[in-house]
């Protein structure tokens, strides 16, 4: 008996020693993705000593919010173990949640974590497993300040020393058939425009060109230019106007009914478009935005839809700049703001635009300065709002920026939020022209609740999206919450679709942006576009417009997911839960069909299930992959899918027959 305790006891000292513990800081943190800064080792990521509630710890790393870590493991790894929680020194405003993932399951959360909360111990269990993955959010309510700690954190091994990776690469695949030669017409069921303004549509429509267009019931003042589909003229009197537009080619020709409402609503469905930001942030010139007018035609963009060309941040002049480009008064005599040099002629720009039947988007801020430090509105905003509709633009993006830090201080009332966009959207409503008018101020004060009352169609429900790009499925499920405020002329804009080539926004600001492609997966782009058509987000496209390959084109053209965002009811789809990090979005559409997406927010394939209960249908219904335009059977009951990681799949069901 002796003999055999103390056979035991030896076998068990060996296995400890053969155990190693190995420190997170010793393996390649360069697979650590984040959503700011970069990983530290042993210390925050703002580089000061790791502390969490004000408990300090000597080792350990120091991320931001979102953050993943994921490492490839032999199976014979014991156990992690760590001390996570917010760092000190980030602001009050921070919030953090930490999770640890087994292959593929979720083992650890420690729930939402703020700057008092004291440090949480992580004791998980690795035996078999293959990978385990390690991620922060942003708990909730934006990335602000979200400083994050991995405390002496390690990985207790029998087996190999765990390494670092990041997500493997996937081949780019196309889901999309190519339109076919003859015309489609791919326009909304309804246009709004407000009477006695300039009116400017271009017919979407695909098809082997040239191409005639015709349309029956034209209102008076309106005409249509043959050879192009390009509707001018001025809006008539309020009204409903039911036109059928009519293409036609050598292999065919089609129709359908178009309804104009003339009155106070714009943008009945969610505008589409592109904006220079995520590609060329301040490097922006009068030519890269005829060249991107220019792409918007020959890609076939137009065709679908998209017609909003967008100048963000960067067009004025910029106080106290030495660049001749740039610097100079920012404004003339008389008051009215100037472009810098890189933008000669801003009617000249505008009417290029216009000729193409794109519409023109500019962009300021209420503030004394734009985000980059360019020429702002502040006290001038009656004046630039006339200025804006003279040099002929059709759309205002408003940006937050320095109105916080110079005007209404780092904690405004609801009443200071609301304030300096009632005062551009009275001044933009009295222009005699459509001007779109696009909220940019992070959600702040709830802005869904009372964008629509200082006459904005559009307002960003959250922060840049350029910093969390690879969280789209997590920042959906937050966008939908704000649904009931989301309907035709007023619409939660979640931020840009950045998919294909783009800029990289960690070297713009040291000198011409340089362009990368996007970091998303092909699944995960084409999630993302699926995730904006389901919750009727507006459609603007801010990659290199001029540089689209197939795969990009694929996904942003296809007039069967489109056709889900430009449905007329305009709902953001509902969302039921699927447990962990996967949910159910269920949309209405006007036919009386559903638009579902299966969505997984998983870090591994996952078997998605749409219950008809969940969804609010009963019997047989036919099932749809919208992104093939391929019927995939009759179902009764539900219907489930598998989805690989960040994936969603996109249906629509009809009522069999």
């Amino acid at each position: 008996m002796i003999r055999v305790l103390l056979s035991s006891l030896v076998a068990l000292t060996c296995t400890v020693c053969s155990a190693e513990e190995v420190p997170l800081t010793a393996l390649d943190l360069t697979h650590m993705k984040q959503a700011w800064g970069k990983p530290q080792l042993n210390k925050s990521v703002e580089e000061n000593p790791l502390t969490i509630a004000g408990r300090k710890f000597d080792t350990g790393v120091g991320t931001h919010a979102a953050s993943r870590l994921m490492v490839e493991l032999d199976g014979k790894a014991e156990m992690f173990q760590a001390w996570v929680g917010l760092d000190s020194g980030a602001r009050e405003t921070g919030s953090v949640e930490f999770e640890v993932y087994t292959d593929g399951n979720r083992i650890f959360e420690s729930g939402v974590m703020r700057k008092d909360t004291p440090a949480k111990q992580v004791n998980v269990a690795l035996s078999g497993v293959k990978e385990l993955i390690l991620k922060v959010s942003d708990g909730g309510d934006g990335r602000n300040y979200d400083h994050a700690d991995w405390a002496e954190a390690k990985i207790v091994t029998a087996g190999a020393r765990p390494v670092a990776f990041s997500v493997p690469e996937e081949e780019k695949y196309i889901l999309t058939p190519p339109a076919g030669p003859a015309p489609r017409i791919n326009a909304p069921t309804v246009y709004g425009a407000r009477p006695g303004n300039p009116f400017l549509y271009r017919i979407p429509a695909t098809g082997d060109r040239p191409m005639q267009f015709k349309a029956d019931s034209l209102p008076d003042g309106l005409s249509l230019e043959s050879a192009t589909g390009i509707i001018t003229g001025i809006t008539p009197a309020k009204g409903e106007y039911e036109l059928t537009l009519h293409a036609s080619n050598s292999s065919g020709k089609t129709s359908k009914t178009f309804t104009i409402k003339s009155g106070d609503t714009l943008s009945l469905t969610p505008y589409m478009g592109w904006n220079t930001w995520y590609t060329y942030y301040m490097h922006i010139t009068d030519k890269r935005i005829r060249d991107a007018a220019d792409a918007m035609v020959s890609s076939g963009m137009a065709d679908y839809g998209y017609d909003y060309i967008g100048i963000d941040d960067c067009w004025m002049r910029k106080p106290g700049s030495d660049d001749p480009m740039l610097g100079g008064e920012p404004r003339d005599a008389s008051g009215n703001i100037l472009p810098n040099k890189h933008f000669p002629n801003m009617n000249a720009l505008t009417d290029y635009i216009h000729s193409k039947g794109m519409k023109a988007g500019i962009y300021t801020s209420p503030g004394p300065l734009t985000c980059q430090s360019y020429t702002g509105s502040f006290e001038h905003e009656t004046q630039d709002a006339r200025q804006f509709a003279d040099w002929g633009f059709d759309l205002l993006k408003y940006d937050w920026c320095s109105y916080g830090k110079k005007v209404a201080g780092p904690n405004p009332s609801l009443e200071e939020m609301i304030k300096p966009f009632q005062i551009m959207g009275d001044a933009l409503k009295v222009q005699k022209r459509d001007i779109i008018y696009n909220l940019c101020q992070y959600g702040m004060g709830n802005v869904w609740e009372w964008g629509a009352d200082v006459h904005a169609q559009s307002w960003r429900t959250a922060g840049d999206l350029g910093y969390e790009l690879d969280q789209i499925i997590t920042i959906a499920r937050r966008n939908v919450e704000h649904r009931a405020w989301n309907g035709p002329g007023r619409w939660n804009d979640p931020d840009y679709l950045q998919i294909g080539t783009i800029g990289d926004i960690k070297t713009f600001k040291k000198g011409e942006a340089a362009l990368i492609p996007s970091p998303l997966t092909p699944t995960e782009q084409y999630s993302f576009m699926s995730l904006w058509c389901l919750m009727a987000s507006p459609l603007v496209y801010s990659g290199d417009i001029t540089h689209m390959d197939d795969f990009t084109l694929n996904i942003l053209c296809n007039h069967e997911v489109i056709e889900v965002n430009q449905d007329p009811l305009g709902q953001c789809a509902a969302i039921a839960d699927l447990g962990d990090d996967s949910y159910l979005l269920v949309k209405q559409m006007a036919d009386g069909s559903k638009a579902i997406g299966l969505c997984n927010g998983g870090e591994s394939t996952a078997t998605l299930k749409a219950e008809w209960s969940a969804v609010g249908i009963q019997g047989k219904h036919i099932v749809r992959d919208v992104w093939r335009h391929k019927d995939i059977g009759t179902f009764e009951g539900s219907y489930q899918a598998e989805v690989p990681r960040h994936g969603v799949s996109f249906l629509r069901l009809r009522k069999a027959k």
